[in-house]
């Protein structure tokens, strides 16, 4: 299976959440799966993690944002926040939940491969 990596590229929790969705599903099935929150999109991993539709999914039977970040990384998915973006949203390394790498485009760029299905949400 060819390794699926995905680029969140705005703060907003929705597309968070679909890539969280969408590589913990690669992960599930076996396959390696990394997201790289851009610029902006890291304030999204301020503590205490949380989307607007998150009541709207509980509701629905589905986990809160918080709770699938925490599925991801339990599937082994990478999770790395922009060092830029953390400068960006006033953040620092120490802010950012457990488990989570930093690193730049270029790096992730650079592991990603020609293999690699890259997506950008």
């Amino acid at each position: 299976m060819r390794p699926l990596r995905i680029i969140v590229t705005t703060a907003d929790a929705e597309r968070l959440r679909g890539a969280l969705l969408l590589a913990s599903a690669q992960a599930a099935l076996g396959g390696a799966a990394a997201i790289f929150l851009q610029l902006d999109a890291v304030a999204l991993l301020r503590a205490p993690i949380a989307g607007p539709q998150d009541d709207i999914h509980r509701a629905a039977g589905l986990p809160d944002l918080a709770a699938l970040l925490a599925e991801a990384q339990a599937l082994g998915v990478m999770i790395s926040a922009c060092q830029s973006g953390l400068a960006l949203c006033g953040m620092s390394v120490d802010a950012l939940p457990s488990g989570i790498e930093t690193g730049g485009p270029v790096g992730f760029m650079q592991a990603t491969g020609d293999e690699a299905r890259l997506l950008i949400a």
